[in-house]
This record gives C-alpha cells, sequence and structure tokens, in this order.
C-alpha cells in the first residue's frame, strides 16, 4: 500500500457517520448541548491530536500490523496491550455493524427524494434493513479476501468522490442561510417552525458531547493496522495519520458549521428525538432538486466506505494477536492466492453482524457508538502512557522512533494527552451511569466492563500457556513479531 492508499485507509475510517450523523444526532444522546455542536467538536479534536502525536511517534519505531496492541504490548506491558486493544476490537467491530445499519436510512432518503414512496417506506421495515446492512458487511468481508488491489481500486476513487459531494454542503452555506430554510419548511410541511431560545450554557453538557464527537477522529488507528503492509512504513504511518487528522479535521469543521449555518440547531435537536437523521436529509429542505440527491449519495458513499478500511483494521488486529501467540494461530491462515487473513475477516464479519442485530434491537445505535467511544478513549490514554514509559520499559525500540525525537516533546504529548483524555473518559463514563435506560446492557460502560473481563480471561489463559513453552517470553515480548 502506497501513502496515497494508506490515507484513504483513515480518511474511510473517519469520514461516514462521524460526519453525516453524529454532529446532528448528538441532541438525542446529549440534549442539553444546545447550539454548542461546532464547538464541541472543535474541542474534541484537542485529544485527538495528542492521541495522534503519540500514535504518529509509536508507529515510526513499530512498523507492524497490531497497531495500538503491538505498540502497548512493546512499550508497555503485554498484558495493557491485549485487553485495550480487545475491547478496541470490541468496540469497533460493532460500530462496523451500526455503520451497515445506519446506512440503511441514507438509501431510504434516495428514494424519498425522488418519491418512491413505497420503496422509502419498504427500506423502514426492520427486517429488509437488517438485511441489507449484513449483505453491506459480507459484501466487504468479500472485497477485503479478494486482496489488498481490490481494496484499493475500491477505497480511493470513493474517497475523491466524498471530499467533491461534500464539498457541495460547505459552499451551499454561501447562497442559502436558515431564513431560507425556514421558509422552505414552511412551504413544504405546512407547519412553520418557531427556532428555540438557547438554553444556558452546561459544561457537564459540553465535555460529555466532546467525548461523543470524540468518536470522529479514530479512523487514524486503522492507518498504524497497515504496518505489515504498507511502503515505507516508519514514514508512511506517521506522514499518513497525522495528514488524516488535520485533513479530515478542517473538512469536519467547515461541514458542520455549514449545516448549521443553514439549519436551526433546534429543528436538528426536535428531530433527532423522533427519528434517526443525517445532514443530506436535512438539506433536502432547502438544496434544489438534483443537488439534494448528490449529498445524499456522496454522504452514502462515505458511510459505506466505512466498512471496507474498518473491517481491514480489526482483522489485522486479530491477526496480530494470532502471530504473538495470545489468540488461536487459525486467525494467521493467509489465503494461499489473494494473501489475506481469511479467518481474521469473516470473524470480524460475525462480529459486525452482531452489531447490526444489536442496533436493532437496542432500538437507538448510540449504545454500540458509545461502547466504541470508552474503548478508544482508553486505547488512546493507554499509548499516551506507552509513549511515556517506552524509553524505561524498552530502549531498544524507543531508539528506533524517527518521528519527533525530542524526549521533551514526547513527554508534553503523552502527559497532554493523559490529561485530556482522563477528563473525556471520566465524563463519558459519569454520563453513561447516570443516565435511565429501560435495562443494565444498555449501559455501555457494563458492557465494556464485561469485555475488558473477557479480554483478561482469555490473556490470563493463554499467557499461562505461552509461559510453560517459553521461558524468555517478557524479552520475546520486547521485540518487533517477525513479518
Amino acid at each position: 500500500m502506497g501513502l496515497i492508499a494508506v490515507i484513504a485507509t483513515g480518511v474511510s475510517s473517519m469520514v461516514g457517520a462521524s460526519i453525516n450523523v453524529v454532529p446532528f444526532m448528538i441532541h438525542r444522546s446529549v440534549p442539553s448541548i444546545g447550539p454548542n455542536v461546532l464547538w464541541a467538536f472543535a474541542f474534541a479534536a484537542v485529544p485527538a491530536l495528542f492521541a495522534g502525536l503519540a500514535y504518529s511517534i509509536l508507529s515510526s519505531a513499530m512498523p507492524r500490523a497490531g497497531g495500538s496492541y503491538l505498540y502497548a504490548s512493546r512499550g508497555l506491558n503485554p498484558y495493557f496491550g491485549f485487553v485495550a486493544s480487545f475491547s478496541q476490537w470490541f468496540g469497533l467491530s460493532i460500530v462496523i455493524g451500526v455503520i451497515a445499519y445506519i446506512s440503511i436510512p441514507f438509501l431510504r432518503d434516495i428514494a424519498y427524494t425522488h418519491q418512491f414512496f413505497g420503496l422509502s417506506s419498504l427500506l423502514d421495515i426492520p427486517i429488509i434493513r437488517v438485511s441489507l446492512a449484513l449483505g453491506l458487511i459480507w459484501g466487504f468481508v468479500y472485497l477485503n479476501v479478494r486482496g489488498i488491489k481490490a481494496y484499493t481500486n475500491l477505497l480511493i476513487p470513493m474517497v475523491v468522490i466524498i471530499f467533491c459531494l461534500g464539498s457541495i454542503v460547505i459552499f451551499s452555506s454561501f447562497f442559502f442561510d436558515s431564513s431560507d430554510f425556514l421558509a422552505s419548511v414552511a412551504e413544504k410541511s405546512g407547519n412553520p417552525f418557531v427556532p428555540k431560545s438557547d438554553p444556558p450554557f452546561k459544561w457537564l453538557s459540553f465535555l460529555s458531547a466532546s467525548a461523543v464527537l470524540f468518536s470522529s477522529f479514530i479512523g487514524f488507528d486503522a492507518i498504524s493496522q497497515t504496518g505489515s503492509e504498507a511502503i515505507n512504513p516508519r514514514r508512511n504511518l506517521p506522514l499518513a495519520i497525522l495528514i488524516a487528522i488535520l485533513g479530515v479535521g478542517l473538512f469536519y469543521f467547515l461541514f458542520t458549521a455549514a449545516v448549521y449555518k443553514i439549519i436551526p440547531w433546534s429543528f436538528v435537536a426536535e428531530q433527532a428525538l423522533e427519528k434517526d437523521i443525517s445532514a443530506p436529509g436535512l438539506l433536502s429542505y432547502v438544496l434544489p432538486y438534483g443537488l439534494d440527491t448528490l449529498i445524499i449519495v456522496g454522504a452514502t458513499i462515505a458511510l459505506i466506505n466505512d466498512l471496507p478500511a474498518m473491517l481491514l483494521s480489526v482483522s489485522r488486529l486479530m491477526f496480530a494477536w494470532a502471530k504473538d501467540g495470545v489468540a488461536s494461530s487459525r486467525l494467521t491462515y493467509i489465503h494461499p492466492k489473494k494473501n489475506t487473513p481469511v479467518v481474521a475477516l469473516v470473524i470480524a464479519g460475525i462480529m459486525a453482524s452482531i452489531g447490526v442485530l444489536g442496533s436493532n434491537f437496542a432500538g437507538d445505535f448510540f449504545l454500540g457508538i458509545d461502547i466504541m467511544v470508552t474503548s478508544m478513549l482508553v486505547n488512546f490514554l493507554l499509548m499516551c502512557v506507552t509513549l511515556i514509559t517506552i524509553k524505561e520499559y524498552n530502549f531498544k525500540l524507543y531508539s528506533e522512533i524517527e518521528v519527533i525525537k525530542s524526549r521533551r516533546l514526547q513527554l508534553i504529548i503523552g502527559w497532554g494527552g493523559i490529561f485530556f483524555l482522563s477528563i473525556f473518559l471520566t465524563i463519558h463514563l459519569y454520563k453513561d451511569l447516570v443516565s435511565e435506560v429501560e435495562a443494565w446492557y444498555f449501559h455501555s460502560t457494563y458492557v465494556w466492563l464485561i469485555v475488558m473481563g473477557v479480554a483478561s480471561l482469555v490473556f490470563y489463559l493463554r499467557w499461562k500457556k505461552l509461559k510453560i513453552h517459553d521461558k524468555t517470553i517478557m524479552q520475546r515480548f520486547k521485540n518487533l513479531p517477525i513479518e
């Protein structure tokens, strides 16, 4: 994979639900955020930047498949590397299913825009929605099994299309404003909408929303999983991570600002409480016929394009576990012709399918989003801790770092990331635990703790077996796996 393909992997994992759905459905998760979504989005980028810099530094020293698992297991401790990456694997696998599930309403909106009302209603039927979502997942599992060439031939053109069609939203803010939108709503629905006054600013709501919106920036982790397949990974992985964070972050901000300039936040909030919404669906009220279809198509492509990149990411994570012996060796099976980890990809598909079914069962995809946010906050927190500990724990690999070699800057990045990520994690867990839900298993924190317990048990059993057969196991885990 060249630099462009590696960047496309990260971008594809970031631009999708993160830009077209989450910044608007956030009103359902944090109803009191009011008009402050844009600033919460910007604030969420701060810990993401610290985490991204930590990833960039560590990836330059350990350019192998496995990403965060590899970095923490070599620079901190094998146990922390496995359990954190296990919860990451679980969270991302579920979110793959969530993304496939929420892709179907985009298809519904396309049908509705073209007045195919019967088809639009059909796509809201649960069994059809679930079936189509499962079809998307297994179609992209097959694509990944076919190999890197097929993967990049699809991914790169789709990324170009995403940015081109997404730019329509940004430029539309120069021609339309909230008065145009309100006039269009009154004309099309027959019921004028009266915007609500802004609620008082609340720090808890602001930080809670930022923690959820932080999920929009986690895609760069997928870049670190391509270490064994990227050309010149010591250079290209750190570069791709920084380009993805900065480039996509700017695009996020402009896109979200454009939508909220046109659509009053109170209208977005009201719609989010009633149904699953997206930026293209909201803008269809005001954009001319044709342009509204284009942005819905662009958003649909962006959302669907999340799937192959995220499937690649979680499959390589499992492959790295198996290479180290902390997971079944069956996961290392490589297709003899396509050179892809078939078993790992199939298991990723099964887990993603569970995410689809779980979203349908829960009736709200934010449970999956919240599980993933918790997992990734813990994971990124450990990456920052690893950046601080690696010099003392594994000086050999520390000396291989080729990006930001200044120890002083490394410590600033590490401690800065720990500070912000700890705040986000605390707020996110608090919000979840005090929320009123129908059953305990709708609390993402409890689900995450169960997953961590399972991960700890798996690691204990595998590690015990490894120690019997290899008395120098700790020393082996201070070296990179053989490619």
